[in-house]
């Protein structure tokens, strides 16, 4: 298995992106995974988030997804959530994952390299 190109000296990125429905979200987990854009996907909520659009603070009950990749495809992934988010601006967050499972983190490698 060939290592992935390191984002910042990590191999590994944990993506957070959130949705206005639990539907959304898990259209946008399965679509991740489908794409083998990420390895693995994880919905959770309801949740309530706090934040400033068009000059008002607003507070709106969304759904997390959290997102598991190799690092070289973090751009990849993130325009492809950006393409099927409904938000106009969605949340796309990428943190390095800095270490972990060894055999969970080749899993991630394996299951986010395109089909041949």
């Amino acid at each position: 298995m060939a290592e992935p190109e390191p984002v910042d000296g990590h191999q590994h990125v944990r993506v957070e992106t959130t949705a206005g429905s639990r539907a959304d979200a898990e259209a946008l987990a399965r679509s991740a995974v489908e794409h083998r854009l990420a390895a693995c996907a994880q919905v959770g909520g309801p949740i309530t988030s706090f934040y400033r659009w068009e000059e008002q603070v607003r507070a709106d009950e969304e759904w997390l997804v959290v997102l598991k990749t190799a690092a070289d495809r973090l751009d990849a992934l993130t325009a492809h959530l950006t393409e099927a988010h409904p938000y106009d601006v969605p949340e796309v967050v990428a943190v390095p994952v800095a270490g972990g499972s060894a055999e969970y983190l080749d899993w991630v490698v394996d299951e986010t390299r395109p089909v041949r």
